[in-house]
């Protein structure tokens, strides 16, 4: 490849168009190859970036407009890039879906940033020359797309997909990259997408899904695609500005098959800041080490409540460290652990009791998408007048009565929240709520965090 940058977005027309599973088959079929992928995955998502980066054997990145500035997608991505053979970026939703009738951090425009092609996956259940009628608007249909490709998906066997070929070549100059048939999702889903690979060995699948790229799409045609990509331009400054701080505080992290929801950068920017971060589990009785602050992120615990629950080692030692003023900073999932009760199916599940709350788990989503607070008192985390952007992905729903009562740290101005247009409940130095926050869009976090947790060993010195 003679492309310094090789890079694809593969995008589809919606939801659900079967994107996510043709990026895990390119991502492993290229690294099968010999190839050195760079994963990455546009909009707020924790779940498909996780398969991407097991898929390609490497870490996977979000960039997200919204969150990000231009400048600080650009360079998440050509430092995240380096060493690859090609980039493969997933997008979300459809091509041209965002915000708001201007497509305001679309795929599409995540895609002119990048100055990335764009290879569109289109489900052509029940359908035959009309693609060609839509390709065809697509590719028209913004200024600085670069429409590099199409891959046909859920063809229903070769009369259907000779007569999509002969409509593709009759009405558009858009090729071709391959055709797939219909078929299961290979990997199991449930309520907030794919299955983690947390709980089960996903690497059979994804080699299956490889076998299925080999045989219907044209690998050859897409790294092509990728290598024809526009340069980039100048290199991009660091994604952390100056040079990492002496290590000055250990900080814990919950990373088990429970709570495993973090962006990389959240902990690398943590470790930027001065951070010696320790990871540890809810889920095993082992002791935790000395820690001087502690991050809970999102996960599933409903679904291990019962193990959770019945591990009150590890929930008192939780509880004590928030009353001896620990800095602990809880996402989503670790919020819930927090909580007093954590309800499910019918069942309830005594959690650490950091707060008299009780979560409990529902059929449909209880918060999704972006959101954005205003910080309405001092923390150890965020200074008061702040504004922060993140976003949620629940099912839970904080039910408790008392919740009118508590502290909190954020007034919410889009979203959801945790209760009242409220969200960060506040415990001596534990923030906690159902917003979840990306450290290359709140500056200062990482350093507040990593400065409260080494006052804190200062102290206990």
């Amino acid at each position: 490849m003679q492309n310094p940058l090789p890079r694809i977005l593969l995008a589809g027309l919606s939801g659900g168009t079967g994107k996510t599973i043709v990026s895990l088959a390119l991502a492993r079929a290229f690294t099968r190859r010999g190839l050195t992928v760079a994963p990455f995955k546009k909009g707020p998502d924790y779940i498909d970036a996780q398969w991407l980066g097991l898929a390609a054997n490497r870490p996977c990145s979000n960039l997200d407009p919204y969150f990000h500035t231009r400048d600080v997608i650009r360079s998440v991505f050509f430092h995240k890039s380096r060493g690859a053979d090609v980039s493969l970026i997933e997008g979300n939703r459809g091509l041209f879906d965002g915000m708001n009738e201007q497509g305001t951090c679309s795929s599409a425009e995540l895609a002119r940033v990048l100055d990335a092609p764009v290879i569109l996956a289109i489900d052509c259940t029940k359908m035959t020359r009309t693609v060609a009628a839509i390709v065809q608007g697509c590719a028209g249909f913004e200024p600085g797309l670069n429409l590099a490709g199409v891959i046909l998906n859920r063809t229903a066997g070769e009369r259907h997909r000779a007569v999509l070929r002969r409509s593709m070549e009759t009405y558009c100059d858009v090729p071709v990259l391959g055709m797939l048939p219909k078929m299961r999702n290979p990997i199991p889903e449930r309520h907030m997408g794919l299955m983690s690979d947390q709980e089960y060995d996903g690497a059979a699948h994804l080699d299956a899904l490889a076998d299925l790229a080999g045989e219907w799409l044209d690998l050859d045609g897409i790294l092509a695609a990728a290598d024809a990509a526009p340069d980039f331009g100048p290199a991009p400054g660091p994604i952390f500005s100056g040079p990492a701080a002496a290590k000055r505080a250990r900080i814990g992290y919950v990373h088990d098959a429970a709570l495993w929801f973090y962006y990389p950068e959240n902990l690398e920017a943590l470790e930027h800041a001065g951070a010696e971060l320790v990871r540890l589990s809810l889920l095993d009785k082992a002791p935790w080490p000395e820690i001087d602050g502690l991050y809970l992120g999102g996960g599933f615990p409903e679904v291990f409540a019962e193990r959770i629950a019945a591990n009150r080692p590890a929930l008192d030692h939780l509880r004590a460290l928030s009353e001896s003023g620990l800095p602990i900073y809880a996402e989503c999932g670790g919020f819930m652990v927090l909580c007093e009760t954590l309800e499910i199916h019918g069942g309830s599940h005594a959690m650490a009791g950091v707060f008299p709350l009780t979560t409990s788990f529902c059929p449909r989503p209880q918060g999704l998408g972006y959101t954005e607070a205003e910080v309405v008192e001092d923390t150890v985390f965020f200074p008061r007048g702040a504004r922060v952007r993140g976003h949620e992905f629940h099912y839970s729903l904080c039910v408790s009565d008392g919740a009118a009562d508590l502290r909190h740290g954020l007034r919410m101005l889009r979203g959801q929240g945790s209760a009242l247009g409220r969200d960060g409940f506040l415990h001596r130095n534990t923030w906690a709520g159902y917003n979840h926050i990306h450290a290359l869009a709140v500056p200062g976090w990482a350093e507040r965090f990593v400065a409260a947790a080494a006052a804190r060993r200062g102290s206990a010195r």
